[in-house]
């Protein structure tokens, strides 16, 4: 069995380590420097208080400063933290990641620096030193997965990307149990644009729960689903065009990265929370515990300059 190092503790990356447990692969889950707590309540309870579900006895939690001493036999490398902590996780992973080990992404998000845009694992082998950047083989898991549903098994279907098919297939099956259904491709860039754009559309097809909760059911009881229908298929539509504009493959847009994870992230992610409460009127930063990416404005501007986005109709 393999020995995989998850680096970042939260919801997410405690969620995947179910699979690998599963399948008998033995699991160090490093928090980062923000993790402490988690991993403080994981040694005393064995439960992740985000997931509110018991972590495998095969997964054992170690806190940052521990990531030397368990990466140097690793199998694999997950990186799975928070999409603003990818520069701390190459700059940390510089000092300490074997050249061999391949790295796979949960995080999601684009990088946009010197009017263009970037895929997050990009931007982390940026960060790390010239003989990784050389060697380093970088993958990403994308597809609806809601942290929650994966941690209780709950059937879940995703892709893996990279760039060398024989290793993806080995990743696949490295994950694949009878409830984590996974599939090979090789369209990294179409993949990861995907699943950032979707948080951007989530939250404007969640901002018609919240202009119904604001303006309320019409008389004869009808809601505003054709509004979020249309919302949804204009993301569609602008996904595909970014895609092609990043050097993708249109089939990511229409499959488990793009439409599966968007419609997962409608319907129950937190951007489409977000979403509701700009709905509902509220235009503060940070609502209930969630925050605008400070990223976001720089990625507007670079759509607005780069296409006519909303012209299609």
């Amino acid at each position: 069995m393999a020995k995989v190092v998850i680096l970042g503790a939260g919801v997410m990356g405690t969620a995947f380590s179910t699979p690998l447990a599963d399948n008998g692969h033995q699991v160090s889950l490093v928090g980062t420097h923000l993790d402490s707590d988690i991993i403080e309540e994981i040694h005393e309870t064995r439960v992740h208080p985000g997931l509110r579900s018991r972590v495998r006895d095969l997964v054992t939690p170690y806190t940052y400063d521990r990531l030397g001493d368990v990466i140097g036999d690793a199998d694999l490398v997950v990186v799975g933290v928070n999409s603003l902590g990818v520069d701390w996780a190459g700059n940390t992973l510089a000092a300490v990641l074997p050249p061999h080990v391949p790295l796979l992404f949960l995080t999601k998000g684009l990088a946009g620096e010197h009017g263009k845009l970037e895929v997050l694992p990009h931007v982390l082998r940026s960060k790390l030193t010239p003989q990784q950047q050389k060697n380093v083989k970088l993958n990403a898991v994308g597809g609806p997965s809601i942290a929650g549903e994966l941690a209780a098994n709950r059937h879940t279907c995703v892709v893996v990307t990279g760039d060398d098919l024989v290793l993806l297939n080995k990743l696949a099956g490295m994950m694949r149990t009878p409830y984590y259904h996974v599939w090979p491709t090789n369209d990294v860039v179409g993949v990861e644009t995907c699943v950032a754009l979707k948080n951007l559309y989530a939250l404007a097809v969640g901002c018609v729960g919240g202009l119904l909760e604001r303006d309320g059911v019409a008389s004869n009881d009808a809601v505003m689903f054709n509004l979020a229908a249309a919302i949804f298929a204009q993301g569609l539509w602008e996904s595909a065009y970014i895609v092609d504009l990043m050097g993708g493959e249109r089939r990511s847009v229409f499959t488990l990265p793009g439409a599966g994870d968007l419609y997962v992230t409608s319907m129950g992610g937190r951007n489409a929370r977000m979403g509701r409460y700009l709905g509902q009127g509220s235009h503060s930063q940070s609502l209930n515990g969630i925050s605008w990416p400070k990223s976001l404005s720089k990625a507007l501007n670079w759509l607005r300059r780069s296409a006519p986005l909303s012209n299609n109709w």
